[in-house]
């Protein structure tokens, strides 16, 4: 059955039976008020009994209006729940940013790190100096002696070297007196300048041979001796 009262279809189920109770209500107090006395009417008045005040139509507008203040409230709700999600995302996005700019400044200052300079390089040992060669000879034995002579400061010349070689064994590496004083009291003089044993000891020089009858090892210590006695073997004419 239609109702008719105005509004009535736009209820809810609940809102119709609701309204349909007020209209039962109201036609029961309608009844009763016809039935009783007008005396009764009075009395009813003066014990503060009140009509009802809120018609149906009333009550649909009111439900709509807490409806309508209800989907408000929650598009509003939503709104700011969508503003701090979107909030949320760009300080996500920003933070990062940062971060990926704080890494790249970092490799950045890595990269720029100067490379540690390598250790200078140790100069190359210089070569030893090639020996320097001499002559096996006469010649070549007085200048080898000369060399070491100079390099221990001891002095001497080739004239004068050459001139007591010449008179002590005319050259030979291997002569031997066997006749003077020497020879009798059993050190006889031997090699280029003639040099006993004990003198030859006495005076070798460094770097040299202890073999007596070597030219070098003879000429040098027999010079060593001339320049201890004589000042050098420039200063000796005859046997010495």
């Amino acid at each position: 059955m239609r109702s008719t009262v105005s509004g009535y279809s736009a209820l809810s189920k609940a809102h119709k039976f609701s309204a349909a109770g007020l209209v039962t209500a109201a036609g029961a107090a309608a009844l009763t008020f016809a039935l009783v006395p007008q005396a009764q009417a009075a009395d009813a008045h003066s014990v503060g009994v009140k009509p009802v005040s809120l018609s149906a139509q009333e009550f649909g507008v009111t439900q709509d209006a807490d409806l309508a203040k209800a989907a408000d409230d929650a598009a509003v709700k939503a709104g700011v729940d969508a503003k701090a999600a979107v909030k949320a995302k760009a300080n996500a996005e920003a933070k990062a940013k940062a971060d990926r700019e704080r890494a790249s400044r970092s490799t950045e200052r890595k990269a720029l790190k100067p490379a540690a300079k390598p250790a200078p390089a140790k100069p190359a040992a210089k070569p030893a100096p090639a020996k320097k060669a001499y002559a096996d000879n006469l010649d070549g034995w007085i200048n080898e002696s000369l060399d070491i002579l100079r390099a221990k400061g001891i002095p001497a010349s080739y004239d004068g070297i050459k001139r007591n070689i010449m008179r002590e064994s005319t050259g030979n590496p291997q002569a031997i007196n066997d006749w003077d004083v020497n020879a009798v009291n059993g050190v006889p003089s031997k090699g280029l300048l003639q040099i006993i044993d004990p003198t030859f000891k006495a005076y070798h020089v460094e770097g040299t041979s202890w073999d007596i009858y070597n030219p070098v090892a003879n000429i040098t210590a027999s010079c060593n001796y001339a320049a201890d006695k004589y000042g050098s073997m420039d200063n000796v004419n005859s046997a010495y």
